[in-house]
Formats: structure tokens, sequence, C-alpha cells
């Protein structure tokens, strides 16, 4: 399969370039600046895409990332973009210094349509600038391609070696001609196939599982989401009946949960599935615990010494799947990217975990997972299930988790889910949930006095989890619910609404 290396240097569009690469149908995965060049020429890309960066090229006292100069002797195409251009310039012996002009948003650039990377594009295009330094002087055999009012060099090509360089970001949507940017790229300048589809990923991901596992046998830490159902799909494709699936009641899922994937997963799958209730379990390894980050190990941990000792059982079981999506990756913590939180599949794993992780949605965004489960034939109630967290309520409740707080909670997100769906938004919002903040404020109720917790309702839209807005939930849908949950959920007396985005909040509060 054809694939485009993204080589990422921190920018805070990184990830979109690759997305935007998949949806071309050409495989894209994001690797750190400081890869060995070996890595590089071992995955044998057909191009590589050098990313944006908070950083400056010309920095005298901070981090500058780089690569070694030998990226350009590879005999692949190079495409910079913004920072990535800079970089080019600078290690091909051009200059880079502060422009005069710093330019932020949407920019109408001057186009060389003689270049192969404009074809079939008008001789100006409106695109997304966001930078402070510049090429000032291109290097030896390079031309300018691509320029601004402010900007005399705002895109560079060296023709022999099929380098090229825009100051602008094709891959978001403010540059409306960046996907044709891109596709002439990936086809006309890489020469790639546009392979990268639903099928392609079930048959390598069967072949790589079958040449893991050998004749070993396999469990699977199932949810009742999609991600870890289609992963026990891709995996039972693989190896049959030798997998097991293991579901977790952690006492944190929402109101009725467990009992619903069990009927679920019985009735749309035929595979062997072990139902374990630790709720108490869980809760006591919580008691008086309040940080986040020690929540989400604990929860991690516990999930992982479930599964081993359920392995224990069945002979020759050295093998765990789990639904590890990229945006878990990426939060978790990479060389190249800030840890945010750690996911209890990541960054929660203990290092002594005996079984060996199969992970076949790792480079999958959520999107891509969706589109994997129609292909597999999951119901639309799968696929269209709202993510849920894998510590569950655990990270909803701010604070230590009690089960006094837990009934809350589940009760309270009842309401919110029941009001979503009445309105026929559930399936255009990402996620809608509540959350229990452990604090309590004054109220009145029934002429007395009331000391109770307050609810936070929260609802996002995104595409991939990796940002995310706040959704305008028309005030009637909040009335309703803010009604709703003062009257039916004991110990509540306040409702309030997160109208917060990603960056730079998440969507959960934990």
């Amino acid at each position: 399969m054809d694939n485009v290396l993204v080589i990422d240097f921190g920018g805070q569009y990184s990830q979109l370039i690759a997305r935007r690469v998949r949806e071309l149908r050409v495989f894209s995965e994001l690797i750190p600046y400081d890869t060995d060049i070996g890595i590089i020429k071992a995955k044998k890309p057909k191009g590589l895409i050098f990313s944006g960066s908070p950083y400056s090229i010309n920095s005298k006292n901070g981090k500058v990332p780089s690569v070694d100069k030998k990226f350009f002797s590879l005999g692949i195409p190079v495409l910079g973009i913004c920072y990535g251009m800079q970089l080019m310039a600078k290690l091909s012996g051009g200059e880079v210094g502060r422009s005069g002009s710093n330019e932020y948003g949407k920019t109408r650039v001057k186009l060389d349509l003689d270049s192969p990377l404009f074809e079939d594009l008008k001789p100006a295009e409106t695109c997304w600038m966001s930078h402070k330094d510049c090429v000032e002087k291109i290097p030896s055999g390079f031309k300018i391609i691509a320029s601004t009012p402010n900007l005399p060099i705002a895109g560079i090509e060296e023709p022999a070696k099929k380098f090229f360089g825009i100051q602008f970001h094709p891959e978001v949507v403010h540059t409306p001609a960046g996907m044709d940017i891109l596709r002439n790229f990936l086809f006309d300048i890489c020469g790639c196939a546009p392979t990268w589809t639903m099928v392609s990923i079930i048959e390598s991901e069967t072949k790589k599982t079958r040449e893991t596992v050998g004749e070993g046998r396999v469990i699977c830490g199932l949810s009742g989401g999609v991600d870890s159902s289609v992963a026990a799909l891709l995996v039972h494709r693989a190896v049959g009946d030798r997998l097991t699936c293991i579901f977790v009641d952690h006492g944190l899922l929402r109101k009725d949960e467990a009992r619903q994937v069990v009927e679920t997963f019985q009735k749309n799958f035929k595979i062997n599935l072990i139902h374990i209730n630790a709720a108490d379990r869980f809760l006591k390894r919580l008691k008086g615990i309040e940080d986040p980050e020690i929540k989400r190990k604990i929860i991690g941990e516990e999930f992982i010494r479930i599964f081993e000792e359920e392995a224990q059982k069945i002979e020759d079981a050295d093998y765990l799947v789990q639904g590890t999506l990229y945006s878990d990756v990426i939060e978790s913590g990479t060389r190249d990217a800030a840890k945010i939180k750690s996911h209890h599949n990541v960054g929660g794993l203990p290092e002594d975990m005996k079984l060996e992780l199969i992970e076949p949605l790792r480079l999958l965004f959520k999107d891509e997972i969706r589109k994997l489960g129609i292909e597999l034939g999951l119901s639309d109630e799968i696929v269209w299930r709202q993510p849920f967290p894998g510590p569950g309520l655990a990270i909803r409740i701010i604070g230590e988790v009690t089960w006094e707080k837990i009934k809350i909670l589940q009760n309270a997100d009842e309401i919110v889910l029941e009001e979503i769906k009445r309105a026929g938004l559930y399936r255009k919002i990402w996620q809608s949930f509540a959350i229990l903040p452990s604090i309590k404020s004054v109220g009145v109720m029934g002429d007395e006095r009331t000391y109770a917790y307050p609810i936070v309702i929260r609802a996002v839209s995104s595409l991939d989890a990796m940002t995310a807005d706040w959704v305008r939930l028309p005030y009637e849908v909040l009335g309703k619910m803010s009604s709703r949950i003062i009257n039916e959920v004991d110990g509540v007396n306040r409702v309030v609404y997160d109208i917060s985005s990603k960056p730079p909040s998440t969507i959960e509060w934990e």
C-alpha cells in the first residue's frame, strides 16, 4: 500500500494533515521529526510532508526541531508546510527571518500555475496563513511559485528533486483549494495510488493479527462501544473461536448500560463473551482518590489485572485486544505531542502487564472506525453510539468517586441523553453527557433551603476528538433537561451548561 509520512514538528494541524491525506485514500502516518532515517526508509514512503510548528527556525534560546539533511537525499518528493517550508529552505541553503508583517487568517495568494503543485487551480486563491517567520532568500535550484502582497515568497519549488514548500496551510477548510493542492502532490508528484480503503484495512489487519497470534488464543476487552466492537470483529475474522471477549462492569457505566451491552452483544455477535461484575473491586481501589491522573491509572491497571486473571483460565491466551484509537495515543503523549491526559488503555497501562497487546485500530481516527464498522456489518446502534470513556463516570465525577455520586450522575446523565434523542440530535452531536462537580451550592425547594450538587451539561461537535466545539443546544432542550434533572434527581439543585471548546478545554473534564 502506498503511503505518505507526515513529519511532525509539533504543529497544531499535524494530525489534520494526516487526516486529509487519508481522505484522499492514501495511507498517512504521523512520524516524530527525530525518527531515525533508517525507520523512514523501511516504511518506503512515496512522499514526505513536513508539518508546521509552534517553534521558530531562528530561535536562539528555545527548541528548534529539525531533521537530518539526509532526508533530502532519499529521492522522495517533499512538501513543506509553513515551518516545514522554512526548514526545507534553511537546510537547503536559503535564509529565513522575521516577516515585516505577520499574517494570520485568510489571505489571497498569487500562484504560479506552471507548478505541478497548483495544476488546475486559479491564478489567485484564498489561503489560510499563520506565521511570523518567512523565507527571505530561496536556496540555489529553487524558484518562487507563490506570493502575497505582504510576502514575496509564499511558495517555493525545486523541480528536479520534487521539493515543494508553501507558507500557507492547505489542510484547513479555510483554504478552499487545499485538497486540490494535496491531491496534486499525492497523485501527480508522488505517484500514489488511492488504495487506502476500508477493505484494505480489513485485509491488512486480519493478516497482521494472524501472523502475530499464530495458533494462540486471544481475549478482547469489550466495552460495547464502536471501537472495541470493531476491534473484536476484526480479530474474530483472523482467529475465529480462539477469541474470547470480556466485558467488565466496573460500576462506572451509565444507568442500565451493563445489561444493554450484554444484550446488544449477544444479539449482534456470535463470539464467546464473559461478563464480569467488578464494581466493588474498582470502587474500593478508588476510595479517597481525587487526582484524575491517578484515577485513570488505577482503572487502567485494574482492567489489565482482571484480563490477566481471566486469561490464565484460558489455555494459550497470551494476547489482549484493545480498541485503542489514534486520538487516545496522541492525547496520552508521544515524543511530538505533550501529554494532555493518560488514557486508561494507553498511558494508564501498568508497566508489568503480562499480556501482549493487539491494537488493530491504533492508527485510525473515530470517523474511520465508524466507516470500518459499517463495512464489517455492525448495526447502527453500535456504529453511531456516542463515545464513552473507558474510565467511565470516574472522570465525570470531579474528585472522589462514591456510590452516592455515581447514582446521582447516572440519573442526571440518563435525562440528558433522553432529551437529546427526543430532540433528534443524538447522531448530530459527537458527545452529550452530564458532569458532577464535587461542590455544593444553596438552593430553595418547597420554601426550604437546600445545599446540594450542581450538574454540568456538556455537548460538543467534533470529527475526531482532537478538536471540538460546544453545541448551541436549543434553549427549550436545555430548559427541559434542567427542569427534569432538578425535579427528578435527588441531591441536585442547580444545572449549568459548559460553553467551552477544545482547545483550550478538553471534552471530558478529567
